[in-house]
């Protein structure tokens, strides 16, 4: 069961061993940096997330309450808070922060955009963004894995160890909850 290894594999970094952290980090690397990919949307501070997120587990695992979540859950949401730092630290500083949100800014071609239309999709860009960090970590895992690494349903519960109707149900879940946010706000 992969959940009881990474138990086992928490408690033996807590006591210093540094190849059950690689092992670790080899099982939830790419998780937590899609994480912050898809909340930072720019790769070097996805990169510097992902850093800090298994710096923290090494440092902080005694810490950890099997009880109260997953290893994989426990990971996600340390992911998941310190990318919101990152990108409330980016947002706070707008000129150090390097916007790599192709997606929306494919929407309008800079050399004969409307400052007006430009300065809309950066207020959707932000909106969105907060709304997609809001999402339980469960629910952001199977969009990150959907949607910015392009996974499909059934490798995206491959991967996580869940049925494929857990994983469609969740990928649904996480899209209402986007739609009615952002709806909320337009209001």
């Amino acid at each position: 069961m992969a959940g009881d290894e990474d138990d086992e594999l928490i408690r033996r970094i807590a006591e210093g061993e540094a190849a059950a952290m690689r092992e670790l980090y080899r099982r939830h690397g790419r998780i937590v940096y899609g994480i912050a990919l898809g909340i930072c949307r720019d790769s070097l501070t996805a990169e510097e997330v992902t850093q800090d997120v298994f710096l923290r587990v090494w440092n902080r695992a005694d810490t950890y309450q099997p009880e109260k979540a997953k290893v994989a859950t426990w990971i996600a949401r340390i992911a998941r808070n310190g990318s919101i730092d990152a990108l409330r630290r980016a947002t706070a500083r707008p000129g150090q922060a390097q916007d790599t949100d192709a997606l929306l800014e494919s929407l309008l071609d800079p050399r004969a955009a409307d400052p007006r239309d430009m300065a809309q999709v950066a207020a959707l860009r932000l909106r969105v963004r907060a709304a997609v960090a809001t999402l339980p970590p469960e629910l952001l895992r199977v969009l990150v894995l959907g949607f910015f690494q392009g996974l499909t349903h059934q490798e995206i519960a491959e991967r996580l160890g869940d049925p494929l109707g857990t994983v469609k149900t969740r990928m649904r879940d996480a899209l209402r909850r986007l739609r009615e946010t952002l709806a909320e706000e337009k209001t």
